[in-house]
């Protein structure tokens, strides 16, 4: 029964990771459902999916030291226009997604906003769009696209806006439950109807 339960536990983690956003989780989570089904198959007598969980194994821990390789490297800030095509191409793709962060705001926003594109190896993985006062932006959209939803698009943007001449950052109004734990994880701090992050 035990040993069942192994098996169970296995097979339950390697199908989670494949529902993760984020790639680094999925590697990891495949991982260690993959060595748990790979000891049930051993203590079972299974060689052939030991042997499919070994190259399972195997895959993973490549790739997550090609991705922890990569990850300081390959990003990019670049500053555009309301009115941007990319910008534009952008919203309108992630719309739907965008809606499920922020609802009620229209992502086709003002065409005088601050706006940024965050880039890796030169594809848009993330935007922040907001009206700046002074040193302070106030915060509209700051999206990253699933695949990056690690917040490693946000910790290099909110790095780099200090030289941009944008020192603190504001969210105010509503904020989806989706969107709190980012807020919390990136250091925000709710004041009133606020969130601020001093950068």
């Amino acid at each position: 029964m035990v040993l069942e339960i192994v098996g169970y536990i296995g097979s339950a983690l390697v199908v989670i990771s494949m529902l993760m956003s984020s790639i680094v989780k999925l590697r990891v989570i495949n991982t260690v459902g993959s060595i748990i089904s790979g000891v049930y198959a051993v203590l079972c007598g299974a060689l052939p999916l030991a042997l499919m969980n070994a190259c399972l194994i195997t895959i993973n821990l490549i790739n997550l030291w090609k991705l922890s390789k990569k990850q300081q490297e390959v990003f990019d800030l670049v500053k555009v226009e309301g009115k941007d095509v990319m910008l534009k191409h952008f919203l309108d793709h992630y719309k739907e997604d965008i809606l499920k962060y922020f609802p009620g705001l229209d992502p086709e926003h003002s065409s005088a906003c601050t706006a940024y594109i965050v880039t890796r190896d030169a594809a848009p993985v993330g935007i922040l769009l907001g009206e700046q006062q002074g040193d302070a932006l106030d915060v509209l959209i700051d999206y990253s696209t699933p695949t990056y939803r690690d917040c490693s698009v946000g910790r290099y943007l909110y790095g780099q806006l200090p030289s941009q001449g944008i020192h603190t950052l504001r969210f105010a109004g509503t904020v989806s439950e989706g969107h709190e734990p980012y807020l919390k994880k990136m250091g925000f701090v709710q004041e009133g109807a606020q969130w601020i992050l001093q950068l």
